[in-house]
């Protein structure tokens, strides 16, 4: 019985839809799956690396300024092992629920599971309601982020323009990536996101250390309580990207290999985002407090201008959502499905322009929507899907030894429920929604260009001399009127 049952588990954790399956291949076909058709571990490396952190590494030195130097480094390692931890979790649900459809013969080779669908699949309706309001109000908002961020990057290589000219432009090109089909074909794009954000990174760091510490700058954080959890809040939405893992996990050859995936990557992100928020709060102080961007203390230089992230990662979670709702989903023809994707783009163009607070929004959604979407609902699904003795004696993949088996995990669960809960998404979210509305009332919605500096003022108009000037002297007026 016991062998019958290994068996089983093992035929059904063997996913292979997305292989080719003996066709011919072509110089076409090779150029396609080197820059296009991306299922490996490495792509889904390259996926989590580039989408954790993106634009959100421009605003860790701002936080560092809100929370001080030592909780700055505390909370990003502290968040980035929940993070990893949570992503292992939804990693397990994912292969649970697959196994136990495919065993029913389910085919998903034209349909990306999304996290939504594992929750109906495992817990039933209610949690599948829950979980779906909660990913795409959060994929929603963390759309408008990148948006917001790219425009607010080009502000600070080109100043021509102001923010909201730019975000306009960038909103136009966002629009294109609703021609990128799944995680599947992100494989050069998640590379060159990566890429940028590194080269970023370590700018930053450089950057910051050549210039050194501005003249009389001061490190007084942490000096408020608002600002303390605004700060620890913009790092919990760091590392809690993980709301795209079940679709990135889905473009895998094999998703079962994906468990330990987002800790490599998290350790890689750490890399990054350490030293640059370090240098950059040691270089610059409280100055931050007033400057979420980094760039906007930088003196501007050829590295600065190259320095730019990618965007688009989490618009193709909700396109998939879009195209389930009005029965586009399965459809072969990619130009019909990108057009019916269009309309997915208009509310985040338009959400952009309103909240243009690159930095407050972050922490904003970090404590009402990561809080939840990626932290709480995770671990409580864990725990109510395997409550029974049952489910755990018939999970697919048993707990570790090293975590103390069922016990470890349930217990490292509801400490990640009462933390977020309390710290992330309580205090938190007091704190971030404060600091939010005051954003509002001192720049006002519709902004034009949020923590612009203000424009040089105007040359002082030419002196007007009066037409009526003294006659010239009698010599002069003499010789000019000699007949």
């Amino acid at each position: 019985m016991a062998t019958d049952k290994v068996v089983e588990t093992v035929m059904a954790g063997n996913y292979v839809e997305m292989e080719t399956e003996g066709k011919p291949r072509t110089m076409k076909t090779r150029l396609s799956k080197f820059f296009w058709d991306g299922g490996s571990v490495y792509d889904a490396w390259f996926s989590c690396a580039s989408n954790q952190v993106a634009q959100v590494l421009l605003t860790l030195p701002y936080s560092f300024s809100q929370l001080g130097m030592l909780s700055g480094v505390l909370f990003q390692l502290f968040y980035g092992l929940l993070g990893s931890w949570t992503a292992y979790l939804i990693s397990l649900l994912y292969v649970e629920y697959r196994t136990r459809k495919e065993r029913e013969k389910v085919d998903f080779r034209n349909h990306v599971i999304q996290w939504f669908e594992v929750l109906d699949g495992l817990l039933g309706k209610h949690w599948r309601n829950v979980g779906l309001a909660f990913n795409c109000t959060f994929l929603l908002f963390g759309s408008v982020i990148q948006l917001i961020a790219c425009a607010s990057n080009i502000y600070y290589i080109n100043d021509n323009l102001d923010k909201r000219t730019w975000t306009y432009i960038f909103g136009a090109c966002c629009a294109t990536t609703v021609f990128i089909p799944s995680f599947h074909n992100y494989r050069i794009w998640s590379f060159l996101g990566l890429l940028m954000t590194t080269y970023t990174s370590w700018y930053l760091t450089i950057a910051a250390l050549l210039h050194g510490q501005a003249e009389g700058v001061k490190h007084s954080g942490p000096s408020k309580l608002v600002l303390y959890f605004t700060g620890a809040t913009n790092i919990l939405y760091t590392f809690g990207g993980h709301a795209v893992t079940v679709e990135i996990m889905h473009a895998m050859w094999k998703p079962q290999k994906f468990k330990s995936i987002y800790l490599l990557a998290t350790l890689y992100v750490l890399t990054l985002t350490l030293p640059s928020a370090i240098a950059v709060y040691w270089a610059f102080g409280d100055m931050l407090l007033d400057h979420a961007n980094a760039f906007a203390l930088l003196p501007r230089s050829p590295f600065r201008d190259m320095a730019f992230i990618t965007f688009g990662f989490a618009c193709t979670p909700l396109y998939f959502v879009w195209e389930k709702a009005i029965g586009m989903h399965e459809c072969k023809s990619l130009c019909k499905r990108a057009a019916a994707r269009l309309p997915v783009v208009i509310p985040i163009w338009f959400l952009a322009i309103i909240f243009p607070f690159f930095g407050p929004i972050n922490s904003t959604v970090g404590s009402l929507l990561v809080s939840f979407t990626v932290y709480i609902i995770p671990s409580l699904a864990h725990i109510f899907t395997f409550r029974s003795a049952t489910a755990r004696e018939n999970a697919v993949e048993q707990p570790p030894k090293w975590v103390g088996r069922w016990a470890g995990m349930y217990s490292i669960n509801v400490f990640i429920v009462v933390w977020v809960f309390l710290v992330g998404f309580g205090f938190g979210g007091w704190a971030s929604v404060t600091n939010f509305i005051h954003q509002i009332d001192t720049f006002g919605l519709f902004t034009k260009c949020y923590q612009c500096p203000p424009p040089p003022p105007l040359a002082s108009p030419p002196r007007l001399y009066n037409v009526t000037a003294a006659a010239p002297p009698p010599a002069l007026h003499h010789h000019l009127h000699r007949p």
